[in-house]
């Protein structure tokens, strides 16, 4: 009888061979299971050799290199970073500047996004591309001008000297990037609000800048993540120490000669924590912000 039943099925019944496997067990499934892992272990390898030479000390990173795992944990590193380094002025420094041209930054890009995409000033063309080419201006051309603005204007070796250029550095590019936004607006919610007695700042208040909250929130997200990270303008202008980031206090561990490659791992281990902690916290706001651009 089961012989019979099993002789009665006809091709197109019989389960396809690899069907019944599950989903995850599949060979390609595996292939990108695979990949992903690869992927994820490059991405990790320097933090993990950072991480692997911050707890071990001089001599036994002469003797075994910098691949090799501590024999002991040592934080001696550590705290000699932190005896060179005023780390924590620098931290704050850092996340007063960073914070400051995120806020500042949305906001006279949101202004003058509002003026150029929905207002329509004339020559609107023009002004974009002049944005556009300010944000491809690299940064050793400007650093003459701003240095002696700075000194002109008396905020040289003051935070405010950097957060104000890097607020209309990123206000730039953000401008250039929601005025796109901006120009495919729904010109029917915006006759609505007029028809109902909404003036320009109450429709700017509230109605564009509600819907554009996932945008203006990716965007502070990568202008703080932009600003932290800089470099070459914040090491001219910030040049007194009470006033440096994160990292030009970590450049200031080369010395002439030589170098101290464990402090320098304990370094640059410290300088990575409160990035890694602001990307934990708002990853949500970079996801949503990102499905919201990509869901019309």
């Amino acid at each position: 009888m089961p012989d019979t039943l099993l002789a009665d099925r006809s091709p197109a019944q019989a389960a396809p061979r690899g069907r019944g496997l599950p989903a995850r067990l599949r060979p390609g499934s595996v292939l990108v299971l695979g990949l992903t892992v690869l992927a994820a272990l490059a991405v990790l390898a320097p933090f993990l050799l950072v991480v692997l030479n911050a707890f071990k000390s001089p001599a036994d990173y002469s003797t075994h290199g910098a691949l090799a795992w501590p024999q002991h944990l040592d934080l001696g590193p550590v705290r000699t970073y932190l005896e060179i380094v005023d780390f924590p002025r620098a931290l704050l420094n850092s996340v007063v500047i960073s914070s400051l041209v995120a806020a500042g930054g949305v906001l006279l890009s949101l202004l003058a996004a509002y003026a150029i995409g929905i207002g329509r000033i004339r020559m609107r063309t023009g002004v974009l591309a002049i944005l556009l080419l300010a944000t491809m201006i690299p940064q050793e051309a400007l650093i003459y001008p701003l240095f002696y603005l700075a000194q002109a204007t008396g905020t040289l070796n003051t935070i405010w000297s950097v957060t104000i250029i890097f607020i209309v550095l990123q206000g730039a590019f953000g401008t250039y990037l929601l005025s796109g936004v901006l120009g495919t607006f729904p010109r029917e919610l915006l006759e609505a609000a007029r028809v109902d007695g909404a003036d320009r700042w109450r429709i700017l208040w509230s109605i564009v800048t509600p819907v554009l909250r996932p945008t203006r929130s990716v965007l502070m997200v990568f202008f703080f993540i932009w600003t932290w990270n800089e470099f070459y303008i914040p090491v001219v202008l910030l040049s007194d120490q009470s006033a440096q980031t994160i990292p030009i206090a970590l450049a200031t561990l080369r010395g002439q000669h030589t170098v101290d490659m464990t402090v320098v791992n304990a370094g640059s281990f410290l300088s990575l924590v409160p990035t890694i902690v602001f990307f934990l916290i708002f990853q949500r706001t970079l996801s949503n912000g990102v499905t919201a651009g990509a869901v019309k």
